[in-house]
């Protein structure tokens, strides 16, 4: 039985989000932002190191909810078509038939996306900010619940190609995953443990996608006070006009998608709290995610060894809290 059926967007996804936690150890920052990811309908970049539940978390997630997954790993030999889809010849009657890849789908994987070429990443990207894919004269709709996933290695440098600052805007959140603390790296031993131990039952559909459709308009619907919504355009406009005691290490700033982002996330963060109201507090804790990969920095920020991290932390103190 369907157990996310008779209860609330907000009872189901929170049911969802502890058997996350229940399942990925110490990456609850992960779990939190790929939840927000799926309610706001945005798209999620994280980079960290092998081994660090990347692929286990979207997986787990995609055993909950009600829809279908797909994981492609991306490799300097992967092809547009072998992400997007193409057409096949039927000899029979002589017509051509598309073919649809594994774009189709409402969560995907991208493994490592930094290792395909730019055309593959420029088909992926655009299929992600046009919610479609054209081949040929026709153009094919993707589902209407849709998210990517895409998984950066900050290790392994050479054979890559680093995504264009331009591409990174189309995701919604740049998440950073760090090693798990004593504590967690424990329980992560012994949840493997009992389960190569145990022969696990299918998963039950925690969420529907009715759930997150009537949790996204719940989610407008909170109330944004204006002097928070002005923080969030000031917060932007100083990236683009900064201060003077971090004008030289910005090249460029955030475009309007993170002037969106920002209202979306936050509204999301409020929601998950289970508030009906955003605070400039919900703004700085989802700042650095929503900014990290919208940022340029400039080469004495380089130089010096600023991180966007610490630009982001000084916009913070500088722009004044209504």
């Amino acid at each position: 039985m369907n157990t996310a059926d008779s209860q609330s967007p907000f009872a189901a996804i929170n049911q969802a989000r502890s058997y996350l936690a229940s399942k990925v150890i110490g990456q609850e920052g992960l779990i939190d932002r790929l939840i927000m990811a799926l309610l706001c309908g945005g798209h999620l970049l994280v980079e960290g190191a092998p081994g660090l539940a990347k692929t286990r978390i979207i997986k787990e997630l995609a055993g909950i909810i009600e829809g279908n997954f797909q994981r492609i790993q991306f490799t300097p030999d992967l092809l547009p078509s072998d992400v997007t889809g193409t057409e096949i010849y039927r000899p029979e009657d002589g017509t051509f038939n598309f073919q649809p890849g594994p774009i189709f789908h409402n969560l995907i994987l991208t493994d490592e996306i930094n290792r395909a070429p730019a055309k593959v990443q420029s088909a992926l990207l655009e299929a992600m900010g046009e919610r479609q894919v054209s081949f040929g004269r026709e153009t094919f709709a993707l589902p209407e619940l849709f998210m990517v996933m895409a998984t950066q290695n900050p290790i392994e440098q050479e054979g890559t190609y680093p995504l264009p600052e331009a591409q990174l805007d189309r995701f919604l959140l740049h998440v950073l995953v760090d090693y798990p603390d004593r504590e967690a790296e424990t329980k992560i031993l012994q949840l493997v443990r009992n389960e190569n131990a145990q022969i696990s039952a299918p998963a039950q559909t925690l969420i529907t996608q009715h759930n997150i459709f009537s949790a996204r308009q719940e989610m407008l619907a909170l109330h944004m006070a204006e002097p928070v919504e002005k923080y969030i355009v000031e917060l932007i406009l100083a990236t683009r006009n900064p201060p003077e005691r971090i004008k030289p290490w910005l090249e460029f700033g955030a475009s309007p998608r993170g002037t969106i982002g920002l209202d979306m996330c936050a509204r999301a963060l409020a929601w998950l709290n289970d508030r009906n109201f955003v605070t400039p507090e919900d703004v700085q804790r989802v700042a650095h995610d929503v900014l990290r990969h919208r940022l340029i920095l400039s080469f004495d920020a380089d130089a010096q060894g600023i991180t966007t991290d610490q630009v982001i932390d000084d916009l913070i103190a500088l722009v004044p809290v209504p």
